[in-house]
């Protein structure tokens, strides 16, 4: 039996006592260049790829079969064809974005702003707020909408205020004036100051993103006319009609930051309408530049490529035009994949791993010191109700009513993003849909849905190095299995702990193991706020934000490693290569997390990702008296944690 662990990769000349990421991972790290059209390179990525251009063979032989018209496979090749016209594109020039810019230079009033964003919510154009519909928190039975903060071209508030940013936030404006320019919207210059200011104006009211991980705090319950008392002067029935619903659909509605809903109230009333025009006509030309002509793509990629990740090149068009189609039939093409990628025995062998995770929880949830016996009853009522999705959905997305027309680029990804409105909205009152996939077949990651209660795992992220049938246990435990557990960890970090096995938000916890829980959690953003990527030597993790990834981490590898004992059933783990099983289960966790990042994108990332990097992940293993034990790591060493400093919460 082959181990599993990727020999080339290793760096002998670092010890995996002292650092575990760089003795897996050392030489690879060294001798692969991060690809030019990519801010960061990895595991993950590799993965990526490999699924990218399965997607893109069956697209194409999809597009050369003449299908016949109006079926999904002509929709997929037709889609596909015309973003790859590029002849065609070139020569329309800004010419798609004139009736949307001519509906903006009409714009007379507040109201008319609000019902723009709505008709332009419907063409994937981003407005004041980010509806969309998922079940409700508080009585996860039914479908409700949710508003999210939005209004921004910045990534995240803290670009807005914070001077670390000030250099991009310069960048922004000339992006944003030469964007302008590019659609002939008049005076682009004083257009895009003007846009500046107005963000800003409304950046100050975002929740910033530690806040907005609160799962309490970001649900206000309102119908129609509480949300017309909190956000006064702001036409909702306007704004619904343009996105095409009926005022039903805010019968009952979370807010999920109310102050930004009052902040933009207030721009509205008193900003200019003049500016107003130009922050939309602004969002209106971001959102459709990848759709346009050679000028806008590489504008649009000059900043949000090179300038804010530090990526060189931009992807090849065939890479773009296959996430378009992933975007609009993602399940289309999903189910061509599972039939060419994904055989029925990698299922079966994953249904035995998730039980083997699920009794290890279990035993764990069982014994933990610091739970008491009302919230462990809870706990564990809420692991027995947990839902397992392995590789694909038992129902497939029907795409009948998407019509794809040949030539029309743009008018196909509006029409697109209006059919995904369009099928969101028609869940409102309806039954629950527990079958339903977030994520396709093909891609490679993972979640777990609290609302649900589940864990899915799509076909594509079932592959070496995460899980091999042919491989070593330990390896499979350590790569996919400590996956599998970090999503089982979600149910319990610091926001899923706040949900039940139905997916209730409410609190199931004592007081007494909710303060025990949250010093533990506690000291883990302690012990992350002080942690530094090899990636931005300099720049500290932000604690507070990865903390919920950090515990999944933690309990993926805790519980990971104990299924991983329990799948021996008692035997000895083997010794292959020279390693124990325990010590190939953490090199199989390291091995995961192999990559590295440009610069410029790990502070991006610091800033925004709830993850922590993907070295930092892999070392996270420093916490494990297990992986202590399994490498004999001694005080001195560089993976030593004293054992009063070690956190353990599962």
């Amino acid at each position: 039996m082959r181990s599993g662990i990727d020999p080339a990769a290793v760096d002998p000349a670092v010890r995996p006592q002292d650092d575990l990421f760089a003795h897996v991972n050392g030489r690879w790290v060294a001798s692969t260049p991060i690809p030019p059209d990519r801010g960061r390179y990895g595991t993950f990525d590799i993965l990526r790829e490999t699924a990218e251009a399965h997607v893109r063979e069956i697209i194409e032989e999809v597009a050369a079969g003449s299908p016949e018209p109006g079926t999904v496979a002509a929709k997929v090749g037709d889609l596909y064809s015309c973003f790859m016209d590029e002849e065609t594109v070139e020569a329309l020039g800004a010419a798609p974005l004139a009736a949307d810019l001519e509906r903006v230079a009409a714009v007379s009033g507040p109201a008319d702003v609000v019902a723009a964003t709505g008709t332009f919510g419907r063409a994937g154009i981003l407005g004041l707020v980010l509806p969309f519909v998922n079940t409700d928190d508080r009585d996860p039975d039914r479908y409700v909408v949710y508003l999210e903060q939005a209004g921004l071209g910045l990534p995240d508030e803290s670009y807005y205020r914070e001077e670390q940013h000030a250099d991009k936030r310069t960048a922004y404006v000339a992006h944003v004036e030469r964007m302008l320019a590019l659609a002939s919207w008049p005076d682009p210059a004083g257009a895009a100051a003007r846009v500046m200011a107005l963000e800003t104006r409304l950046a100050a009211g975002h929740w910033d993103k530690v806040t907005n991980r609160d799962p309490v705090k970001t649900y206000t319950l309102v119908d129609l006319a509480g949300l017309a008392e909190m956000g006064p002067g702001v036409d909702w029935e306007a704004y619904l009609a343009g996105l095409g619903a009926t005022p039903a659909a805010f019968d009952a509605v979370v807010v999920r930051q109310p102050d930004h809903v009052r902040s933009v109230a207030a721009a509205l009333a008193e900003e200019p309408v003049a500016t107003w025009r130009d922050w939309l006509a602004w969002h209106v030309v971001h959102a459709h530049a990848p759709y346009l002509s050679a000028a806008f793509v590489e504008e649009n990629f000059d900043f949000y490529g090179r300038t804010l990740s530090g990526v060189p090149e931009m992807r090849e068009r065939w890479k773009r035009g296959v996430g378009l189609v992933e975007e609009s039939l993602g399940e289309a093409v999903g189910q061509l994949y599972v039939e060419r990628h994904f055989p029925p025995h990698a299922k079966d062998a994953m249904v035995e791993l998730v039980g083997n995770l699920v009794e290890a929880f279990r035993r764990s949830l069982s014994e933990v010191p610091w739970m008491g016996d009302d919230t462990r009853r809870e706990a564990l009522t809420k692991l027995g109700q947990f839902t397992p999705k392995i590789g694909y959905p038992q129902q497939w997305r029907d795409y009948t009513a998407l019509e794809i027309v040949p030539g029309d680029l743009l008018g196909n990804v509006r029409r697109a993003v209006a059919f995904e409105v369009d099928r969101q909205l028609a869940k409102l009152g309806g039954p629950v849909d527990r079958d339903e996939w977030f994520m396709t077949p093909q891609t490679v990651n993972a979640y777990y849905n609290p609302g649900l209660n589940e864990i899915v795992f799509p076909a594509a992220i079932l592959q070496p190095p995460f899980f091999d049938v042919e491989a070593d246990a330990a390896v499979n435990y350590g790569g996919i299995g400590a996956v599998i557990g970090h999503e089982i960890g979600h149910g319990f970090d610091d926001q899923g702990s706040q949900f039940d096995g139905t997916g209730t938000l409410r609190n199931w916890w004592t007081d007494e193991d909710r303060a025990a829980f949250q010093a533990l959690a506690d000291a883990l953003v302690t012990q992350f706020d002080e942690l530094e990527t090899r990636d931005a030597p300099g720049h500290k993790v932000n604690g507070a934000l990865t903390v919920g990834e950090n515990i999944g981490d933690l309990g993926g590898l805790t519980i990971g490693h104990l299924a991983y004992r329990i799948s021996l059933g008692g035997d000895p783990a083997p010794v292959i290569d020279g390693r124990t099983g325990d010590q190939r289960f953490f090199v199989g966790w390291a091995q995961v997390w192999r990559g590295a990042a440009r610069r410029a994108e790990a502070e991006r990332l610091l800033a925004l990702d709830p993850h922590s990097p993907m070295d930092l992940r892999a070392n996270a293993v420093r916490n494990l008296t297990e992986f202590h034990e399994a490498f004999d790591v001694a005080p001195g060493d560089g993976m030593w944690v004293d054992p009063q400093h070690r956190v353990r919460i599962f």
